[in-house]
């Protein structure tokens, strides 16, 4: 199963780098062959197999030996763990008796749903600086069907999202955009509808947090000026929710969070 899991998700990592490609240079992923982006020679099936033809090909375009960007395998390889990860976590954390089969299906295709969409979102905004509204929204709509479906979530889940987005929005205008994008205040909607308001938080003192020390180092190695050079915050934020999402109940098992749960 870890196997067939594995495989599924190299698969589906495969079609993430083609939305990585071609959304941000508004391309349809559905029409029209993979090509080489440096010698445009449409390529073959066998030209991609995840990671594989990758390895056999060292790292080179078949035709003109163009070195291929490294983006591609470690999108797929990223998403095949992600796939046995989140499929195990939505397993051991959901009832599973004969009762709530349907309902533990559908969480799982919803959890596979967001993380899919949250690896394009790190992806696209570490290769690109920008955050797509072709991946956001739809990941609202999305989780707003899935809370419909779960009641019980919906009104702390709302809370989570409205009060991400009004605390961004400010951060937003109080810098001019220039501390961050509006995408980051669309993101962080959808984040508080996927993971409730205490992983939430922690989502968002994680990415703070590793931001604010990157950048620090960044600096010191004088890779970054402290002023007039910028850096993409949607890597820290799906980082964060990643690992609020599947360990957050773990780390927020302190007394004081349990108000928030």
């Amino acid at each position: 199963m870890i196997f067939f899991l594995f495989l599924l998700g190299l698969a589906v990592g495969s079609f993430l780098n083609v939305l990585i490609d071609r959304f941000p240079r508004n391309e349809s992923p559905f029409k029209g062959k993979s090509y080489c982006e440096s010698c445009k020679k449409k390529l073959l099936w066998y030209d991609m197999i995840p990671v594989v033809s990758f390895l056999f090909l060292k790292g080179k375009c078949r035709y003109c030996r163009s070195p291929l960007s490294l983006y591609y395998p470690v999108v797929e390889l990223t998403t095949g763990v992600m796939f046995v990860v989140t499929t195990f976590f939505v397993l051991n954390n959901f009832q599973s008796n004969l009762n709530f089969q349907l309902s533990q299906f559908v969480t799982l295709f919803y959890y596979l749903f967001i993380v899919s969409s949250l690896i394009v979102v790190f992806f696209v905004d570490l290769k690109y600086g920008i955050i797509l509204d072709k991946i956001v929204y739809p990941g609202i709509f999305i989780s707003l069907l899935y809370l419909l479906l779960n009641t019980s979530y919906l009104l702390q889940h709302l809370i989570a999202a409205t009060g991400a987005f009004l605390f961004f929005l400010v951060l937003f205008l109080v810098t001019r955009g220039r501390g961050m994008g509006f995408g980051d205040v669309k993101l962080v909607f959808l984040l508080g509808l996927f993971l409730g308001l205490s992983k939430t938080i922690f989502a968002f003192y994680f990415a703070f947090l590793t931001g604010a020390v990157l950048g620090c180092i960044l600096i010191l190695w004088g890779k970054k000026r402290l002023r007039g050079d910028t850096m993409p915050f949607g890597p820290f934020l799906v980082a964060g929710a990643i690992l609020a999402a599947f360990v957050g109940e773990s780390l927020l098992g302190l007394p004081w969070w349990s108000f928030l749960l």
